[in-house]
């Protein structure tokens, strides 16, 4: 894994092969990152990236300059990996927190300009996630939602729907307030 822009571009990330993650590929995410370039200000956003795994989105969002990243897992490993790495890479504004990510969905008192959450592509309530997220408040108004799940798995219709877009077995479907 590498960071593809921002000041930590070209730096590669070796999170340990311990961790119980299922990291959003290379391709995948310049693909996605090169949409979001058209649609985001970085420098003016405040992020959540729920289920961060080895804080490969986290990492990218930050050196690309967004005023915050929460990144949230349930595995203390990854959280530990993530604020190591990050303060290795003098990334302050990244903060990790432990929680179960449904809890914190309905728990969390802030709102964020752009949310990405790749949960386990096997997780029971995947195709209700965007809708729970919207449901809670967890998105600014013109903020926007990137939901990365298999390209089989349909997710529950939402009238914040905006697109889906396919990269061979993964999908990003993307939603605005």
């Amino acid at each position: 894994m590498r960071i593809i822009g921002g000041k930590a571009a070209g730096l590669r990330i070796n999170p340990p092969t311990s961790l119980p993650v299922r990291p959003t590929t290379d391709i995948a995410k310049e693909a996605l990152f090169n949409i979001l370039n058209n649609r985001i200000d970085f420098d003016e956003i405040d992020c959540l990236d729920l289920f961060a795994g080895t804080g490969n989105i986290s990492f990218e969002l930050a050196s690309r300059g967004a005023i915050s990243v929460d990144s949230i897992d349930q595995h203390a490993k990854c959280i530990l990996y993530i604020a190591e790495t990050a303060k290795k890479l003098n990334l302050k504004q990244i903060k990790t927190r432990r929680a179960d990510v449904f809890k914190y969905i309905k728990s969390a008192k802030k709102s964020y300009d752009f949310i990405f959450a790749d949960p386990p592509y096997d997780i029971g309530q995947l195709p209700q996630l965007a809708q729970m997220i919207l449901e809670n408040d967890l998105l600014k108004p013109g903020g926007l939602l990137v939901v990365e799940h298999p390209s089989a798995r349909k997710l529950v219709e939402s009238p914040y729907f905006v697109e889906t877009r396919v990269y061979g077995n993964s999908s990003f479907s993307f939603y605005t307030k």
